[in-house]
């Protein structure tokens, strides 16, 4: 992926364009001691275009130290097919959730991952803590 290709998240602009990868999730997956994303919702956004890029580090970076898993497997054959942001709020000074639906493809067979994502915040960054699979 270039960075001016489309940002596998499907964040749009103004005129309803799909934002370039550079402009949109790359910059905080790029610049994440630096430029961290300003809201859980676009962490949740970026945190999906690692998935689609299979970017375990800025997983891992991003996952609260409370639930974050020890090491990450990808399933190398998962084709990603798009993100849907059903809601997203705040819940508290330093919390949030967001609910979205991300599509993908195994071996052929579509899969639906409907989740309400918990985030915090420490220190100025956002951190996925877990998710409710709906």
């Amino acid at each position: 992926m270039t960075a001016s290709e489309a940002c596998p998240c499907g964040r749009l602009d103004a005129q309803k364009r799909q934002l370039a990868y550079a402009a949109c999730c790359g910059v905080f997956m790029a610049h994440f001691d630096t430029q961290p994303a300003p809201d859980a919702h676009s962490l949740m956004r970026s945190r999906y275009s690692a998935f689609v890029r299979q970017d375990a580090a800025y997983l891992q970076a991003t996952w609260h130290a409370s639930t974050r898993p020890a090491q990450l497997d990808f399933e190398p054959t998962a084709k990603w097919l798009g993100l849907e942001v059903k809601a997203h709020e705040i819940t508290g000074e330093h919390s949030a959730e967001v609910e979205f639906v991300a599509r993908y493809r195994v071996a052929g067979r579509a899969v639906r991952l409907h989740e309400r994502s918990r985030f915090v915040r420490e220190q100025g960054r956002w951190f996925y803590v877990d998710g409710e699979q709906g």
